[in-house]
């Protein structure tokens, strides 16, 4: 190991503390170790022992540990995830201007993934592309102006030019949310896909107040759990969709009902129960969506629109005016990011306060290996699980 380093050369270096050596915990997951008299600034020492992966401070470097390819999910076609395979000699990414490099140990598998494989996600990727847009994991290098982000630091987002389903990614620093503290890192999926849309879709979309009712479709999903979940919290009456094994584990979430998603006809039931939703979370479409148009209340109902999992839906000018007297807004979490920052913004920060007071708590997704992703998009795709899958790396 090197002696002749100062602690303005050394962010961190790779090496293996001595068992005799204490580490200071320095907060934010960091520690402070002296050895051999140069002090480093790290990462915890993992379970397994004592060694730490850390980075020098000078520009331009990066950690010797990181390969030049690496094991990912590529799309071959735009016929669906079916055709996706699992490549061993895919070049690892850069990280450019303001961005980060993680070490993905976890990614989230999302319906954005199979609309992207199915070609019907506007602007989407073209085959063949690497798969995956939520990862999670160690950032391991910094590009040029990102500061108070640190290699070790675990963080999870949404890749730049997607990505998520490989041993390595990039994420723009600015929309890297850090991991909470005590969670790994497959419990914080979610964090930057559905429980946003979900925050966004009720607050401040939806401009859900205590003693509203809101309808929640696909409620036994990711997003839809935490939707459930919040507008609880906020005082809302729940009318949850879902199909009826899932009943059970809907109502344990805090539902005040939960209807049938497979039959009857849904807005009459919401109309018997409440006299109609302030907020509806629309993310069904096909047939679904004319329900829930109906069952919103007239000229101060609002449809948050944010998924079309059972394809589209269109509406006229004459509906809007002669027969659907309602507000419907339209959601994507990317573009809100993008063009309404101040907003994402806020919504992180609510989200967190809900985290922090016990509302929003981490829960273990059914984890898949890495190539067993056709599979986990597979099943999701059928709507055979309950709320996240995720890919294992």
């Amino acid at each position: 190991m090197p002696t002749d380093l100062t602690p303005d050369d050394v962010d961190t270096l790779h090496v293996t503390v001595p068992a005799d050596v204490d580490p200071v915990r320095l907060g934010s997951g960091r520690f402070l170790f002296a050895v051999a008299g140069v002090y480093m600034v790290g990462a915890a020492a993992r379970a397994t022992g004592r060694s730490l992966s850390c980075t020098p401070r000078k520009k331009g470097r990066s950690p010797m540990s990181i390969p030049a390819t690496m094991r990912a999910l590529q799309q071959t076609s735009l016929k669906g995830p079916q055709d996706m395979r699992l490549i061993t000699d895919a070049p690892v990414p850069s990280p450019g201007r303001g961005e980060v490099l993680i070490r993905v140990t976890a990614a989230g598998v999302n319906f954005v993934d199979i609309s992207q494989a199915r070609g019907i996600f506007a602007g989407g990727p073209q085959p063949p592309y690497l798969a995956g847009i939520e990862g999670a994991g160690e950032i391991v290098a910094v590009g040029e102006g990102v500061t108070g982000l640190e290699p070790g630091a675990h963080f999870i987002g949404v890749g730049i030019t997607g990505g998520a389903f490989a041993e390595y990614m990039v994420l723009p620093a600015a929309a890297a949310v850090p991991v909470p503290a005590g969670w790994a890192e497959q419990q914080a999926l979610g964090l930057v896909v559905n429980w946003p849309t979900a925050l966004a879709a009720l607050k401040p979309l939806g401009g859900v107040t205590a003693g509203q009712t809101v309808l929640v479709h696909a409620a036994a999903g990711g997003t839809g759990q935490a939707a459930v979940k919040m507008a609880k919290h906020y005082g809302a009456t729940v009318i949850a969709t879902a199909s009826p094994s899932k009943h059970d584990t809907v109502l344990a979430l805090g539902a005040d009902h939960v209807l049938d998603s497979l039959g009857g006809d849904i807005a009459a039931e919401v109309l018997r129960l409440t006299g109609g939703a302030d907020v509806v979370l629309e993310s069904a479409g096909g047939i679904t969506f004319d329900a829930s148009l109906a069952a919103a209340k007239r000229v101060t109902g609002r449809v948050i629109v944010y998924g079309v999992a059972g394809g589209e839906a269109p509406i006229t000018n004459w509906e809007l005016v002669y027969k659907h007297q309602i507000h419907i807004i339209g959601l994507n979490i990317g573009t809100l990011i993008q063009a309404a920052p101040q907003i994402f913004g806020e919504v992180m920060g609510e989200m967190f306060a809900l985290i922090a007071a016990g509302v929003l708590t981490p829960g273990w997704p059914t984890g898949y290996d890495l190539a067993d992703g056709p599979k986990a998009l597979a099943e999701l795709e059928a709507r055979a699980t309950i709320g996240k899958l995720a890919l294992l790396l």
